[in-house]
């Protein structure tokens, strides 16, 4: 017989008190539930019940036998429907955070080509360049830049975030000479608030990594305000990419110390290890994995 199926009815005849009423539970016969109770315990070589005509009572090795034979069988039953869920079609709401420029310029898109590609799920997007308790704000998925402490996450790394320092043809046209990052001290900057480059840009060049402290007279959180204000011609701008690139196409603003390479942050997404890996979360992750993957 199969241990599992004999398991299964010792663990109802506990719970229901009876051989009979597993046997009726599990549609069985009385007579084919006993036989699974006597099989599992020739096979285990121990007395599990104690039975009379009226009544059962657990042996201690029964007692304890049942507790590990219950945890056994909740468990299949979860990798059971686990499986089923897999199978499934991705359905549901997913709660998302981002920051807000990599949100905005990247990953909204994004998003409109995921759901068109899953029209079952839906999506809540929240940008925001605080640092997101995912557990505690009950988010699905989380985007975080910069370097990761140990949070008890899990996380996937995705392409380097992509930066650009750039200015306005007018500001270049009126300010000091700028060929080495080392000039930047003469420099008014325009100065983002959320991260480390509130403080010192860091670049790739002829010489290697090399870092220079920035000041300004502009700070703000908002990638879109400092990138208004390098429009208006105030100072140097280093932002993603993404939010610069049709200014930098018309010629709004131009790329500047294009010997020197802005050393990029990193970019990862996040999610909790409790969290069930239901098909509309495997399914966006995978998708942005291949989207703003490595």
């Amino acid at each position: 017989m199969d241990r599992f199926s004999c398991m299964q009815v010792f663990v109802k005849a506990v719970e229901l008190g009876s051989i009979s009423a597993a046997a009726v539970e599990l549609d069985l016969s009385s007579q084919v539930a006993g036989k699974h109770i006597r099989f599992l315990e020739q096979a285990l070589e121990i007395k599990l019940l104690n039975r009379t005509t009226r009544q059962q009572s657990l042996t201690d090795a029964g007692r304890i036998y049942y507790e590990k034979a219950k945890h056994i069988l909740a468990e299949m039953e979860e990798a059971e429907v686990f499986l089923a869920e897999t199978r499934s079609t991705p359905r549901g709401k997913l709660r998302i955070s981002a920051p807000v420029t990599f949100g905005n310029h990247a990953l909204a898109p994004a998003i409109t080509e995921f759901l068109k590609r899953y029209p079952e799920v839906s999506v809540e997007l929240n940008l925001s360049n605080r640092k997101i308790d995912l557990v505690e704000e009950g988010y699905d998925i989380i985007f975080r830049s910069g370097e990761l402490q140990d949070s008890g996450l899990l996380s996937r790394g995705l392409a380097p975030y992509k930066l650009v320092l750039c200015a306005s043809p007018e500001y270049i046209r009126n300010s000091p000479l700028l060929e080495t990052p080392d000039n930047l001290k003469h420099h008014e900057c325009l100065v983002f608030t959320h991260s480390i480059l509130r403080t010192q840009w860091s670049f790739k060049g002829p010489d290697g990594i090399s870092s220079a402290l920035i000041t300004g007279r502009f700070w703000t959180n908002s990638g879109e305000a400092l990138r208004a204000a390098a429009i208006a011609g105030q100072g140097l701008l280093l932002q993603p990419y993404e939010l610069v690139a049709d200014d930098l196409a018309s010629g709004r603003l131009i790329r500047v110390l294009n010997e020197y390479e802005p050393v990029v942050g990193s970019l990862h997404i996040l999610y909790s290890r409790d969290r069930r890996m239901t098909p509309k979360l495997k399914s966006f992750i995978d998708f942005i994995v291949l989207k703003f993957g490595i």
